[in-house]
């Protein structure tokens, strides 16, 4: 698929970035929308699973035909069959007319089945046979009928661990798992994370008529680095706020801190899986352990120093021991640093060395990627390599 084809599905069905996960993605998506095969899309929630399947309607022999996509986890479970594959005049209580379900009215085009993990294994049972024979029972009729309905199912559980826990049925999963398309966390795809906030922000100030917002290198280092556990939506949310809380719309990183959650404003860093270039052992698990490891350390030995340091109310009391702490400025004298404290500085400072060496060996020696990996400034990354010799 060339460029200019790859630029216009995205702008057909309004994708934003660039990240060759993304693009390979959308030439899948492509490619097996020729056939009448199931697909199953993977992927955290917020990633935007939903444009998927609507590029494989529209690029499909059903594409004239009818699209529908029903989230099974927004159904309860003692409609969810009447939804899908209908009723019959007094099947059940509040049943007083006959109802044609989605596999009945999509007939000949394309059922979208979001939030799939959520169904019943009830309804699985009977979604099973769908897609097997192309059968179904209404409920509360004998009579079997036929459909020829494409189904693209969409979710964001772990489905592995649901068959293991027999929440969801392995012969159903296989079925619908004929080709997978993983759409990548937002973590995984960080030089399209300005791009979405820049198109996010433009839409929100626009629509309430302010000013444009930007941010400075230090604020776009932060976003790109931080971990997104709600992805593209969260980020949306994200600059919505800001376009209309923030009264100054040059942000800093300092603004940007106050609307990311917690975990999410701590110096800690995301590690993504090594580059195939790199293939053979990939740190990246144990090197984000690792980080933790070193500036928890660091966190702990600070805030022990500061609880020994001596009030200058105690420095005459007799009864009061002297305990010695490294001065904070060179001009004040510098006093003896207890052994214990050099012990444990050398520990970390050796658990810093190796984090920076593994990220480096993982690169294959790039610094640049190494020091998006580590969440350093390249700078800081050239100054620590020179300091630990590396």
């Amino acid at each position: 698929m060339t460029q200019q084809e790859l630029l216009g599905i995205k702008q057909r069905f309004g994708i934003i970035g660039q990240s060759p996960l993304l693009n390979r993605d959308i030439e899948i998506a492509v490619q097996v929308a020729r056939t009448d095969l199931s697909v199953l899309i993977t992927g955290e929630s917020g990633v935007g699973k939903e444009h998927f399947p609507k590029i494989i309607h529209a690029f499909s022999a059903r594409k004239h035909g009818a699209y529908f996509a029903v989230n099974c986890g927004a159904i309860p479970e003692g409609t969810i069959d009447s939804e899908l594959f209908g009723h019959e005049k007094g099947a059940f209580t509040d049943a007083k007319n006959e109802h044609k379900g989605y596999f009945e009215i999509a007939d000949g085009g394309t059922l979208f089945l979001d939030e799939v993990g959520e169904l019943p294994l009830q309804t699985q049972v009977r979604l099973l046979r769908v897609l097997e024979t192309g059968e179904f029972l209404r409920m509360g009729s004998s009579q079997v009928r036929k459909t020829n309905v494409r189904v693209v199912a969409a979710t964001n559980l772990n489905m592995v661990q649901a068959i293991k826990d027999g929440r969801f049925r392995e012969d159903l999963y296989y079925r619908l798992n004929t080709v997978e398309i993983r759409v990548p966390a937002l973590r995984e795809r960080k030089e399209d994370i300005p791009l979405l906030f820049r198109k996010f922000a433009v839409d929100f100030c626009t629509r309430y008529q302010m000013p444009p917002l930007s941010l400075n290198e230090e604020a776009t280092h932060l976003l790109q680095n931080s971990y997104w556990r709600g992805n593209i939506r969260q980020l949306k949310n994200l600059a919505e706020q800001i376009a209309v809380i923030e009264m100054d719309h040059q942000i800093n990183a300092d603004t940007l801190r106050q609307y990311l959650p917690k975990e999410e404003n701590q110096q800690s860093i995301v590690l993504r899986s090594a580059p195939a270039e790199s293939a053979g052992k990939d740190y990246s698990h144990e090197i984000g352990i690792l980080y933790n490891m070193v500036m928890q350390n660091k966190k702990e030995l600070e805030e022990i120093k500061e609880l020994l340091q001596p009030s200058k109310s105690a420095e005459h009391d007799i009864s009061t021991p002297t305990i010695t702490i490294a001065p904070t400025t060179e001009t004040t004298p510098r006093k003896p640093i207890e052994a214990e404290d050099i012990e444990d500085s050398l520990r970390v400072d050796e658990g810093e060395k190796e984090l920076i060496r593994r990220a480096l060996e993982i690169t294959n020696g790039n610094r640049k990627e190494a020091a998006a990996r580590l969440g350093f400034s390249e700078r800081t990354l050239y100054r620590k390599i020179k300091e630990y010799g590396l």
